[in-house]
């Protein structure tokens, strides 16, 4: 058995590992430079360690060719959305071109990429077919295992988590299923059909996508009531059964996308889904909502608004990872410079160049920021919470001003004087 793995990103990486250390593996990525440092050892991401790199039995490559010799390929690409907000299959769909183009008969394809229930059989059977000259089900074999990797996430890792399994037909699920099943230690679940696993995948995110939606308006309530959200979560939270979610900003390539695979597909078979779009409507206008709070609290503070500093404190999607894809901390920028703020960024974590691509954010070192009226700590990194108040305050013109906590990572009681809080 030779296992190929399409995609070497925050899913396909940890995938490689965990097969590496029991069969041969040949990690292909269209990226050469992850290429390289794969092969430097060195995980860009910070997902893998050097010594998890140097123990499995990886063959690094961009040489699709190279596929060729795999008789198990498991394809975890990237499946985002695009401007408005729909499926954006195009990575999936050439990633089954190159694997078409380089299969061998026999071989089974198992995809990990996120999509809306059918697509797999919809869309990427055809494609494989098409450039492999091949008839699925007969000449080779597909399946489907929704990837459940938590980017930063050192405890429920690939190997922990109880993975979801399916096939199209009961060959493929049993070849499947003993595959993972000799490297996922947490055991296997084989889901009766394809599209009952791709389902699977969207409602996991969507069911936490909704659950945060009902923090974050509850947090706009309680805000207009003079209520703390925190201490009002902390409260409710004695009772047995309910649910620990908290308000924030829901970036990221989970949560805050597969919502709409799931809308789109319903969309497409006449339903017009009203719970799910609108916890997608609250989530997708926080950043917004927390830059006019701060400029409202600026105001009552009499502290001139155009030409004003406010820093802001991370830009990754979440804290402690450095992927910046769908970062909802943009929306914060954005909105603060519409006022006719100056704002800085820094980030120790996010690519400086990867952001000034992405979104045109220069990130600066703490050094190099100017003192600042008010800080947003929109990413609560351990670097900037692990001595308290006394990053962020440094941060601030003469250490007083504002400080937008979003996510409460802050301790309320042990506030500075001079200092203005308000948190989600």
């Amino acid at each position: 058995m030779k296992i190929g793995v399409v995609g070497l990103g925050y899913v396909g990486l940890p995938v490689a590992i965990a097969f590496g250390e029991k069969y041969p593996v040949i990690g292909f990525d269209i990226n050469e430079k992850r290429i390289i440092s794969l092969k430097q050892g060195v995980d860009d991401t910070g997902e893998v360690s050097g010594e998890e790199l140097r123990n499995a039995k990886i063959h690094f490559t961009s040489d699709p060719s190279e596929l060729g010799q795999c008789n198990f390929v498991i394809v975890s690409v990237p499946t985002p959305i695009n401007e408005v907000k729909q499926p954006d299959l195009t990575a999936l769909q050439k990633a089954s071109e190159t694997v078409g183009k380089h299969m061998s008969p026999g071989t089974v394809v198992v995809y990990e990429s996120t999509v809306y229930p059918g697509a797999t059989e919809e869309i990427c059977i055809p494609i494989l077919e098409q450039f492999s000259g091949m008839k699925a089900g007969k000449d080779f074999h597909v399946g489907y295992s929704p990837e459940r990797i938590n980017p930063g996430d050192k405890e429920h890792t690939f190997k922990r988590i109880t993975k979801v399994v399916s096939g199209q037909n009961e060959y493929a699920l049993s070849v499947i299923s003993e595959i993972y099943g000799s490297v996922v230690d947490a055991g296997i679940y084989k889901a009766p059909s394809i599209k009952v696993a791709e389902a699977s995948k969207v409602i996991e995110n969507t069911q936490r996508d909704l659950n945060i939606a009902l923090m974050n308006e509850l947090a706009i309530i309680f805000n207009r009531l003079n209520i703390d959200t925190m201490e009002v979560l902390r409260a409710a939270g004695t009772k047995w059964n309910f649910l620990s979610f908290t308000p924030g900003l829901v970036g990221g390539h989970c949560i805050g996308v597969d919502p709409y695979y799931l809308t789109y597909k319903a969309q497409s078979i006449g339903y017009h889904p009203e719970v799910i779009l609108a916890g997608r409507r609250i989530n997708d206008t926080m950043g917004q909502y927390i830059a006019t709070v701060l400029v409202k609290q600026m105001i009552l503070r009499g502290i001139p608004i155009q030409g004003s500093v406010v820093t802001v404190m991370g830009l990754t999607f979440k804290e402690n990872v450095t992927d910046i894809r769908n970062t909802k901390v943009i929306d914060i920028v954005r909105e603060l410079q519409e006022y006719g703020i100056r704002v800085q960024v820094t980030d120790p974590l996010a690519n400086k160049d990867d952001a000034l691509h992405e979104y045109g954010i220069e990130l600066l070192d703490t050094d190099s920021l100017v003192p600042a009226a008010a800080i947003v700590l929109a990413v609560p990194h351990k670097a900037f919470i692990e001595s308290g108040w006394n990053k962020p305050v440094s941060l601030l013109a003469d250490q007083q001003g504002i400080i937008i906590d979003v996510k409460s990572a802050l301790d309320l009681e042990t506030c500075p004087q001079g200092v203005t809080v308000w948190r989600l």
